[in-house]
């Protein structure tokens, strides 16, 4: 897939958006941005993450990683990084499955989803070889990250929260519940959940089972439902994918228009 990258690329999403009948996800007051694509390594693999800022803001800014829905670490991703730079955020794009790997097909979403929801360590070292390297960037205050996921993300940023990991706080956007438990003390900081109503890809008894557990460990946590919403509803794309590959999913642009200003004022309160 072709990658672009700060102002270039906010601008290309929006007019594709618009030619498509979507509602814009990046709104017309676009910025200056500067992106670019980063590699870095971990155990031989080389990672393609995607790091983007607001360069005219002064100081090291808080630092936001997004993980991708189980397709990879691809544009979707990328325009939500870019949204995140447009608020004053260091935003970092994360590649989950390395070499920048996109899948094109559910199968092979799964074959490459599989490997880190059987192995949450491995899923785990990835997240925090995206913060360091985030961190090698002078405009990022790596004292002060929180994580966003989509999907597959959202399960992966929760377990991140839910084994230890450093982070101010995480939220999940239709992302799947049934992680790691979390066990005394193991979070750090705030979880929001974003969760679609109609979202038939998470039985309620993970939903009972997780907030049971947040609950027990005495976690601070904010689980929101949107009515109606399916699994995917933040992405534009999701009702032409869930007609492409016969998958419950839609966009909902009024679920996804709430759930972002509600992990807006979820950042805020967190920086």
């Amino acid at each position: 897939m072709k990658r672009f990258s700060g102002l270039l690329f906010s601008i290309l999403v929006l007019s594709t958006l618009v030619s498509n009948g979507a509602e814009p996800l990046i709104k017309p007051a676009i910025p200056a941005l500067y992106g670019q694509e980063v590699t870095y390594e971990l155990d031989g693999v080389v990672m393609k993450g995607y790091a983007i800022y607001n360069a005219t803001l002064t100081g090291p800014l808080p630092v936001v990683l997004v993980v991708p829905e189980w397709w990879g670490n691809n544009d979707y991703a990328r325009q939500r990084a870019t949204m995140l730079a447009q608020q004053g955020y260091f935003a970092f794009a994360v590649d989950m499955y390395g070499d920048g790997k996109i899948a094109e097909t559910p199968q092979q979403a799964q074959e490459f989803s599989s490997v880190l929801y059987k192995n949450p360590a491995l899923a785990l070292s990835r997240l925090k070889a995206a913060l360091k390297r985030a961190g090698e960037f002078p405009q990022a205050d790596i004292t002060k990250v929180a994580a966003i996921g989509y999907c597959f993300g959202g399960s992966m940023v929760l377990n991140a929260a839910k084994m230890g990991m450093d982070l101010k706080g995480v939220v999940s956007f239709h992302g799947g519940l049934a992680g790691v438990p979390a066990t005394k003390g193991s979070v750090k900081g705030k979880i929001l959940v974003c969760h679609g109503g109609a979202d038939t890809f998470v039985p309620e008894a993970d939903i009972v089972k997780f907030r049971k557990n947040l609950d027990t460990e005495k976690v601070a946590y904010t689980f929101t439902v949107y009515p109606d919403a399916t699994h995917a509803f933040t992405n534009p794309e999701a009702t032409e994918i869930g007609t492409k590959f016969n998958m419950p999913i839609r966009y909902n642009p009024e679920a996804d228009s709430k759930s972002w200003d509600e992990m807006l004022a979820f950042l805020k309160g967190l920086f």
